[in-house]
């Protein structure tokens, strides 16, 4: 009987201290897309996973009047990272040319372009928090 009398106070105790993990809905616009040919394909990271094959969530947004919506939900609260892609030719990737720059447009959270190569975590890195987020994306080459 004691056994059981102090397995369920431990159980209490760890309800009591049991802390809910907050999400978060990110919206992401997309805008300055030059054409409505294909999709913008998007992907959330985590400093951990910045510009792998492995990012936390992607999402789809179909384009319309050059403009594409991006949609990451139930996002646990953390530092993020956005990229997106406009897949123009619907290849499900982004295409490069032989030197490695890429074919098609790009854009990072936060809109800043690195002249000098890919996106960096420091630049695209931004606190989600809230029930709902909503970020801007531009598109560049």
């Amino acid at each position: 009987m004691k056994t059981l009398s102090m397995m369920f106070c431990m159980f209490l105790v760890q309800q009591f201290f049991a802390q809910e993990v907050k999400t978060t809905t990110i919206t992401v616009v997309v805008e300055n897309i030059k054409t409505d040919e294909g999709a913008v394909l998007g992907s959330l990271f985590t400093e951990n996973t910045f510009l792998s094959s492995n990012p936390e969530v992607t999402a789809k947004g179909e384009i319309q009047d050059g403009t594409a919506t991006l949609v990451f939900e139930d996002v646990p609260e953390r530092v993020y990272g956005i990229t997106a892609f406009h897949d123009e030719n619907g290849n499900g990737r982004m295409d490069f040319e032989a030197t490695g720059m890429p074919q098609e447009f790009y854009g990072s959270s936060n809109n800043k372009f690195n002249p000098y190569g890919p996106p960096t975590w420091s630049d695209a890195r931004f606190e989600a928090e809230g029930p709902t987020m909503e970020l801007n994306l531009r598109l560049t080459r």
